[in-house]
């Protein structure tokens, strides 16, 4: 069989948790841990992923994230995975399941414990289920334990559908509580029109991370965090600030209490906190800029309770 995406073998014996772990929500941090907890009993706790969502690969349609692939990782190694695979879908799609089973994961990865969602498909076609991951491994001496749907307190299975959803409402404190983090990323500060220095409220400019859902449009209080590791209360707005006529979408943020100097060609972690309004046209620039004030006043007190419950 040939190596589909240049995957080491691993050098010890390990338990797997199997799936594309879109957000890493508590759904899949609860397959997540089962792997880690048997670093106990002696084995390497290994993540099988992938660079891309096969949905996207197979509809050609955006995924939609709700992380992006870089807090995977980092994310990934604070829950306790000590290596994590992630293989390129295309050069998988066509692999048969029990190919799969022998040739990558038990020999390659020397998988003895595997876990993975009741939902999980695998093999060519997505055929082939978790019932049939574990009769296949079975005969081969792997463990196998398909793991539960969690769900939340009205019953409902918390799934990276059910997020995307609340994020396009604009339900991001909810959205955030599935994801056991916070929706956001970090990049690079950009120059902007400077009309939120002009009001009296300077903001940083980040272009929407490509391929990440996009929360409803409007104003939310947020958390950033710069390169130096200071972190403050947010203002953000995501949308195209139909007052001033923009038409290209972005995430812009006013930080109501730095007074530092400027900061472009910086990169800034934004997550959001709790939706304040809709993004909404002014009658003029006065009313925008007491607007915002106002949104700044109410951030703050999202941003103390944050803290408040945080640390």
């Amino acid at each position: 069989m040939q190596n589909y995406f240049n995957l080491l073998p691993e050098k010890g014996d390990t338990a797997i948790a199997l799936g594309y772990f879109d957000g890493l929500h508590a759904g899949h941090r609860k397959v997540i841990s089962k792997a880690v907890d048997e670093k106990k009993n002696g084995l390497i706790a290994v993540c099988f992923t992938f660079t891309q969502s096969p949905k996207e690969f197979l509809t050609k349609k955006p995924s939609n994230a709700l992380m992006t692939p870089q807090d995977k990782i980092k994310e990934l190694e604070k829950l306790g995975i000590d290596h994590t695979f992630q293989a390129d879908f295309a050069d998988i799609v066509n692999v048969k399941a029990e190919d799969f089973i022998s040739e990558i994961l038990i020999k390659r990865l020397r998988a003895k414990k595997l876990f993975c969602g009741f939902n999980y498909h695998f093999g060519k076609g997505g055929t082939a289920d978790a019932a049939e991951l574990k009769s296949l491994c079975e005969k081969q001496g792997v463990e196998v334990n398909v793991l539960s749907p969690e769900k939340d307190e009205s019953g409902n299975v918390i799934s990276s559908t059910l997020i995307r959803s609340l994020i396009s409402d604009g339900n991001i404190k909810r959205a955030n509580k599935y994801l056991c983090s916070l929706f956001g990323f970090c990049g690079v500060i950009e120059h902007g029109k400077r009309l939120g220095r002009e009001l009296g409220t300077p903001t940083i400019n980040q272009p929407l991370f490509p391929k990440l859902a996009v929360p409803k449009f409007g104003v939310y209080a947020s958390v950033v965090t710069l390169e130096n590791g200071q972190k403050y209360c947010g203002v953000t707005n995501v949308g195209i600030k139909p007052t001033v006529g923009g038409t290209t979408p972005l995430w812009e943020t006013w930080m109501p209490e730095y007074y530092g100097g400027e900061i472009y060609g910086q990169s800034a972690d934004v997550r959001l906190l709790e939706f304040i309004r809709p993004e909404k046209k002014f009658e003029n620039l006065d009313t925008l800029k007491n607007t915002i004030v106002d949104n700044g006043k109410t951030a703050l007190k999202i941003f103390a309770d944050f803290k408040a419950c945080k640390y």
